[in-house]
C-alpha cells in the first residue's frame, strides 16, 4: 500500500499524458483487429504477457521473468509479420485520414452517373443471373489490380458492363475496374479474403470481392451468378442480398463525403453542413448488413 501511494504521488500531468497515449496505442490497435483472425491472436498474446508481468513480479519467479525479457525481443519481430495485413491497412487509413490540400475532388454528377450507370447495369445483370464483380476505385489507386486484366479504358456505360460479363466473352471471368467515369480494365485479379464466411454458397468472386475491401477503400459490387442476388462489399463487410431499388441508394450512402464535397477536401471540412429551410437534417445511417 505504501508503494502505491508513492507512486501516485508521483504521478504528474506528463506521466499522466504518457500512461492516455500508451493506453490510446493499445486501444487503437484492438480496434484495428477487431473483427479479423488477428483479435483473438492479439487476445491471446496479451493476455500472456500481462499474467507472466504479474506472476514474475508478485513472486518474484526469476526464471520467467528472464523467459518474458527474451520473448519480448522477439515479439518485436514477430508482430510485423503476423499482422502485416492489419498495419498495411493502418498505414493507408492514416494517409487517406490526412487532408490533401490543394486536391480538387470529383464532380458531384459524374459521381452521380457513375452510381446510376452500375446500379443499372448490376440490376439487368441479376435479371438475368449473369456473374459480375465491379470494383470501383476510390482514393486508394487499384493500378496493380488493373494490370493483371485487360485493359479497356472506355467510358462505363451499362451496355458495356453488361457486355464485358456476358459468359460468351473472355472478359466476363474476373473484375472490372472504374476509376471516376471510365473502366479501366476488366478480367482482373483480385486477393481473396482469407477470414471465415459462414454461408457456404459465396464463392470466389463474394470472397474476391471483401479482399480488395479489406487492403483499400474501394467499393465492391457482386452479382451472384447462382441466385441473381446482388451484394455489396466495402471496408472487409459484405451487404448481401439488396433489392434493384435500393441499390443505387446504398451505393449513394458510401459516396456522401464525395457528393458534399464542392472544393477542395481541406476546404469543405472548416464548412458547416447545410440544413434545408423547413426540414430538420436527419443523419444517413449505413446500411445493416443482412445476415
Amino acid at each position: 500500500m505504501a508503494d502505491l501511494l508513492a507512486v501516485l504521488e508521483r504521478l504528474d500531468w506528463v506521466s499522466l499524458l504518457d500512461i492516455a497515449l500508451v493506453a490510446l496505442v493499445f486501444f487503437g490497435a484492438l480496434t484495428l483487429v477487431r473483427g479479423t483472425q488477428a483479435d483473438t491472436l492479439l487476445r491471446g498474446v496479451l493476455t500472456l504477457v500481462v499474467i507472466g508481468a504479474l506472476l514474475g513480479s508478485a513472486f518474484n519467479f526469476p526464471a520467467l521473468g528472464w523467459l518474458l525479457s527474451r520473448a519480448a525481443i522477439a515479439l518485436l519481430v514477430a508482430v510485423p509479420v503476423i499482422f502485416q495485413p492489419e498495419l498495411r491497412r493502418a498505414l493507408e487509413r492514416l494517409g487517406r485520414a490526412g487532408p490533401r490540400f490543394g486536391q480538387t475532388p470529383r464532380d458531384v454528377a459524374s459521381i452521380e452517373s457513375v452510381i446510376s450507370t452500375v446500379a443499372q447495369a448490376a440490376t439487368r445483370l441479376a435479371e438475368r443471373r449473369q456473374g459480375a464483380l465491379i470494383v470501383l476505385e476510390r482514393e486508394t489507386g487499384l493500378q496493380s489490380y488493373a494490370d493483371t486484366g485487360v485493359r479497356l479504358d472506355a467510358e462505363v456505360t451499362p451496355e458495356l458492363l453488361q457486355t464485358v460479363f456476358y459468359t460468351g466473352t473472355m472478359l466476363h471471368d474476373g473484375a472490372a475496374i472504374v476509376r471516376q467515369d471510365r473502366i479501366l480494365a476488366a478480367a482482373c485479379i483480385l486477393p481473396l479474403t482469407s477470414a471465415f464466411l459462414s454461408d457456404r454458397r459465396m464463392g470466389l468472386r463474394h470472397r474476391a470481392a471483401i479482399g480488395i475491401t479489406e487492403s483499400t477503400d474501394a467499393v465492391a459490387i457482386v452479382v451472384s451468378e447462382e441466385h441473381g442476388h446482388v451484394s455489396i462489399a466495402h471496408n472487409g463487410r459484405l451487404i448481401r442480398r439488396i433489392e434493384p431499388r435500393r441499390l443505387e441508394d446504398v451505393l449513394r450512402t458510401f459516396y456522401q463525403s464525395e457528393l458534399r464535397e464542392t472544393g477542395p477536401r481541406w476546404l469543405s471540412r472548416l464548412r458547416l453542413p447545410r440544413l434545408t429551410p423547413g426540414r430538420r437534417q436527419s443523419p444517413t445511417r449505413p446500411p445493416n448488413p443482412d445476415r
